[in-house]
């Protein structure tokens, strides 16, 4: 496929847009090997694609000074090494048709996350989860066409599930993703 410069190399082929996996249902997850470290180049590389996960390999290798061929191979590192998880488009939710957003906080039976994760995957417009501490056990962030089907979404299928002890749902007025800063050279998002 050819980029805007016309030019037909672009992130390694391994790289699948980002979705949840579903976990096999006998097995454990399989061992991650240990993180290896990111040099100055290899956090350049994470920032550009960041900001434009279609940049092509020419134009990301150019940028931070290295072959194509390096760069490639970085990449390809990256992306094995399970740092890059993959490649997709930041959505503005509302001009998608999900006009209704809300984070849900939920309190679960104690050793249920992973039950409790598997079925909050395959709910619709359910775009983050994240198992935390405090005064609630898993923060879900949805996006939904509108507020009755965000209700419905609450009502009938998050709380139907019986290791959900109970919700609360604070809705989103407004939104700003934040990605990497040029202000802060240093920093990832």
């Amino acid at each position: 496929m050819a980029d805007r410069d016309g030019e037909q190399d672009r992130t390694p082929p391994t790289a699948t847009p980002s979705a949840p996996v579903p976990a096999s249902p006998a097995s454990e997850p399989a061992p991650v090997p240990p993180p290896r470290p990111l040099d100055a180049v290899d956090r350049d590389i994470l920032r550009i694609l960041q900001t434009d996960g279609r940049a092509s390999i020419r134009s990301v290798a150019e940028r931070v000074h290295v072959s194509r061929a390096n760069a490639y191979a970085r990449i390809n590192r990256l992306v094995e090494d399970g740092v890059i998880r993959g490649f997709g488009a930041r959505v503005d939710h509302e001009r998608a048709g999900q006009g209704a957003s809300a984070y849900i906080t939920l309190k679960i039976v104690q050793n249920s996350w992973r039950t409790v994760r598997e079925q909050l995957q395959a709910l619709p417009g359910a775009t983050h989860i994240a198992l935390v501490s405090g005064d609630f056990d898993v923060l879900l962030l949805v996006h939904t066409p509108d507020n009755r089907a965000l209700r419905e979404l609450v009502l009938t299928r998050i709380q139907s599930i019986p290791e959900v002890l109970s919700t609360r749902t604070l809705l989103v007025f407004e939104e700003t993703d934040l990605g990497p800063r040029p202000d802060r050279p240093g920093e990832l998002a």
